[in-house]
Formats: structure tokens, C-alpha cells, sequence
């Protein structure tokens, strides 16, 4: 077998991972807001949150899809830019999601992380 071959069999299993956690994560996360609703708990903020996890995860393992689709198999000026384009996309809602779920931004995380008195995320779901 070739190696593009290879590669593509590859970035294609990528992206059927990467759906597949959409797929799975979004059924957990699902099935855990019944768990919440059931015990009386807030089942907006749960279901946002765990499905927000899958989101995450699913994106990043579509990103490698898309690094190993590009450098291996098509390289050319036009399918670079376009990875850029798309990894900066993702990138920027990895970003904003990670912030929406934890309720603070990445590099503050430590503050109030050192003080546990203070709820940096008024989101939480406090049956967690």
C-alpha cells in the first residue's frame, strides 16, 4: 500500500473518530440531563457543559484529520491556506467554548483555582 494511501485511510478514521465522539458525546450528555432533571438538578447548564466537553474533543480530533488529510496526502499552496483558515476557525471556537464552559479564561483559571471559595463559573452544576 502506498503511503498517500495510507494516510488518507488514516485522516479518514480521523474524522470518523472525531464524529463519532460528536455522536457519543452529544448522547451522554444527553442522557446525563435526564440524570439531572430526574434528581431535580439544572439541566440546561449540564447538558451545555457536557456536550460543550464533546464539542472540544471532537474539534480537536478533526483538526488532526485535516493536518494529517493536508501534509501527507495534498499538499499544495491552496489546501495549506485552507487548513489554516480552518484550524484558526477551530481553534477560535475551542477557544470560545472552553471559556463558555469554564467560566473563566484560560490563563486566569490558576486564581481561582488558589482560592476555593470563589466560584469562577456560575454555570456550574452543583450536583457535580
Amino acid at each position: 500500500m502506498e503511503f498517500e494511501a495510507v494516510m488518507e485511510v488514516a485522516s479518514r478514521s480521523f474524522e470518523a473518530v472525531g464524529v463519532a465522539v460528536l455522536v457519543m458525546g452529544g448522547i451522554w450528555a444527553f442522557v446525563r440531563a435526564l440524570g439531572n432533571w430526574r434528581r431535580g438538578g439544572n439541566v440546561y447548564v449540564g447538558i451545555r457543559r457536557d456536550f460543550g466537553r464533546a464539542l472540544l474533543l471532537g474539534l480537536e480530533i478533526l483538526v488532526a484529520a485535516d493536518i494529517i488529510k493536508t501534509v501527507s496526502v495534498a499538499t499544495t499552496l491552496e489546501n495549506v491556506v485552507i487548513l489554516g483558515v480552518l484550524v484558526l476557525v477551530r481553534t477560535l471556537l475551542s477557544f470560545s467554548l472552553d471559556v463558555e464552559i469554564e467560566g473563566v479564561a484560560p490563563w486566569r483559571r490558576r486564581q481561582f483555582e488558589a482560592t476555593p471559595d470563589v466560584e469562577p463559573a456560575p454555570l456550574r452544576d452543583p450536583l457535580d
